[in-house]
């Protein structure tokens, strides 16, 4: 298939300047004439959430539609650590373009650096709209906003509300989302999940959902679509993740038409609480900024089962910081994940399985004290005394690298669309600013700079400048996308197999985490593309549901989710497979540096790899988008 020019859209003149000189020169819908468009928002989390209160205020008719009964249970509740911010407050050398080179950096040299610029320039507006929403930072003694550290910076630029910012920002772009509701400007459809993308003359035009509680299909039309549904970590089975969180949405756009960008691209957390039983369905995230007063470390000799305390000073290796003086346990998380891998693969991993790395707060209590210990990270104890019931107080903390965020996601411009005209993403359903890795405290920066701030310009400049003829849901095109997804629910309830939708992904999830985890190789991915179609064959041979197709059936939507990891598996581990580089999450064993770094092809990968669906059973066509780094000059990541 002929090779698509992929453009992105990008404003001319100096990067400083790009992001205001757009604004101005975008088209502006008369506030007169807002209240005749109506944009469908999918999603209800942070950019979601953020986006549909924005573009209610300033007039729109929004639907907003979560499959949960209420957004306050969107993913982003989980984010613990912090969001990042170049405010300086700290006077420690921090600016725009510090953070702007430092996510640069961190996603290794793999991300457009117009749009990072843009993040780091929005990044200072985030932290005043939230203040103003009353969300309860953190502050010092005398009120002023406090910051901490977090991985792969050396200044204090992460703003917090103590191990739960990600559900206080969350509440905060909720209660603007509840404010627009009651405004009668946003119309929130709860427990109902996309499950196709309606297109007409080449434009998203809307959307058919399933009600989950009744199992109606609903139609819904619109003039502009936008997606901020999310992540697709759970094609690993087991992730940081809610379980209910999937890729069905950006998957069905996929499929529609939008291409997706670097699959593969995948971050694995470095500070999660171990798998203690095989009969666990997700796992649970530490916050990063434990990091800042943790010290992580394993025992210097192999199998050494004594308990923590029983280990002198001199019998332990403290990995981080002996490898990387500058950084030490303030690494990027790929890196922090990759080093606990490996020690625990010599044998020296500590806990039931061997699989974990101590994370000790011994000096830190020591230093500064039980209370002030306490007081930055309390709840992060109690949820580790709950799930493991070991007091991290007493004890060192035990930790494993996890599945968390994804970099990859439907490839979108400058202006947050993808290659479907009318059709937007924003936060981590698009492919992102973070590039190959996703430094710490950046995920919640990102989603709410789209939705607060980027889609509020874009999405009403893409109505003002196309003519956009009225189309009801009695268009030919909802009828045939809406018999689509009938046949595609009828052929799973007529499979009849004997395994249950769960016992599917947890194998998928198997073969994806040991060939496109932490580290991949050419054999081990070419061995995960003939393992993938030969068990989604069976899944359509084999499977159970029960239940039927018009009332609640969570196994049917469970094997409609499994479906589409299933096809995204493949296309991360194509992906991963085409990409014989190392660069940030992504580390090939064939490619890496004599002390074992991941080491970056930059002739030949310097692009943004974006993949179009062909059709089923057949290859994806790849498409390419050249990056160029002029004002990060390219260099071999060191955190030495």
């Amino acid at each position: 298939m002929e090779t698509r020019k992929l453009d992105a859209r990008l404003p001319s003149g100096p990067i400083e300047d790009q992001w205001d000189k757009l604004r101005f020169e975008m088209k502006l819908v008369n506030p007169a004439n807002r209240r005749k468009h109506k944009i469908i928002v999918v999603g209800a989390g942070l950019a979601g959430a953020a986006a549909s209160a924005t573009l209610g205020q300033q007039g729109y008719q929004v639907h907003c539609f979560s499959y949960h009964d209420t957004p306050r249970r969107a993913h982003s509740i989980a984010a613990q650590g912090g969001i990042n911010a170049a405010k300086n407050y700290r006077n420690d050398g921090d600016s725009i373009d510090r953070l702007f080179k430092d996510t640069v950096k961190g996603g290794d040299f793999r991300a457009r650096e117009a749009n990072v610029y843009r993040l780091a320039q929005i990044s200072v507006h985030i932290i005043d709209q939230c203040v103003a929403q009353g969300v309860p930072f953190a502050r010092e003694y005398g009120g002023l906003l406090d910051t901490r550290s977090f991985g792969g910076v050396q200044v204090q630029r992460t703003f917090y509300a103590r191990g739960q910012t990600g559900q206080q920002l969350l509440l905060g772009a909720y209660q603007a989302l509840q404010e627009q509701v009651a405004a009668g400007t946003v119309t929130m459809h709860t427990r109902c999940e996309l499950v196709d993308v309606v297109i007409v003359d080449g434009r998203a035009r809307g959307i058919i959902t399933r009600n989950l509680m009744t199992g109606e299909l609903e139609r819904h039309a619109a003039d502009v679509v936008v997606l901020a549904t999310g992540g697709y970590s759970n094609a690993f089975y087991l992730s940081t993740n809610a379980k209910a969180s999937n890729c069905t949405a950006i998957w069905r756009a996929h499929r529609r038409g939008a291409l997706f960008g670097n699959p593969c691209y995948t971050q694995i957390h470095p500070t999660c609480i171990p798998l203690s039983s095989e009969y666990q369905s997700k796992l649970t995230l530490m916050s990063e900024s434990l990091r800042n007063d943790g010290r992580v470390w394993v025992p210097k000799k192999k199998a050494d089962h004594r308990p923590a305390k029983d280990i002198p000073e001199n019998e332990r290796d403290y990995y981080l910081e002996n490898r990387y003086p500058s950084f030490g346990n303030l690494v990027p998380r790929d890196v922090a994940s990759r080093n606990a891998k490996e020690v625990c693969d010599e044998g020296r991993g500590v806990g039931p399985h061997g699989q974990g790395v101590y994370l000790d707060f011994a000096e830190a209590i020591h230093r500064l004290g039980l209370p002030t210990v306490s007081d930055k990270y309390g709840n992060l104890f109690d949820i580790y005394q709950r799930i493991t019931g070991e007091d991290a107080y007493q004890v060192p903390m035990r930790i494993y690298p996890a599945p968390h965020y994804t970099m990859g996601g439907l490839w979108v411009d400058y202006h947050l669309m993808t290659t479907i005209t009318g059709l937007f993403a924003g936060g981590e359903a698009n492919f992102s600013d973070h590039g190959a890795n996703r430094l710490g405290a950046s995920a919640l920066m990102q989603g709410l700079a789209d939705g607060y701030f980027v889609l509020p310009y874009t999405v009403p400049d893409y109505i003002a400048s196309n003519p956009l003829e009225a189309v009801s849901v009695s268009h030919p095109a909802f009828a045939a996308a809406e018999a689509d997804v009938k046949d595609r629910f009828r052929a799973l309830l007529s499979v009849k197999g004997k395994r249950s939708p769960d016992s599917f992904h947890k194998e998928l999830g198997r073969i994806v985490w040991d060939e496109c985890g932490m580290a991949r190789s050419d054999a081990g991915l070419r061995k995960a593309l003939e393992e993938i179609p030969r068990l989604r064959e069976e899944f359509w041979h084999d499977l159970r549901v029960v239940g039927g197709m018009d009332e609640l059936n969570q196994s049917l939507e469970k094997a409609n989710r499994v479906s589409d990891f299933l096809e995204l598996a493949e296309l991360m581990c194509r992906d991963a497979l085409h990409r014989t580089e190392s660069c940030g999450g992504h580390f090939r064993v064939e490619s890496q540096t004599p002390d074992g770094e991941a080491k970056r092809d930059d002739a030949n990968f310097s692009y943004v790899a974006a993949w179009e669906w062909t059709g089923r059973g057949e290859p994806p066509a790849l498409h390419k988008e050249p990056l160029a780094f002029e004002h990060v000059p390219l260099s071999q990541r060191s955190y030495k």
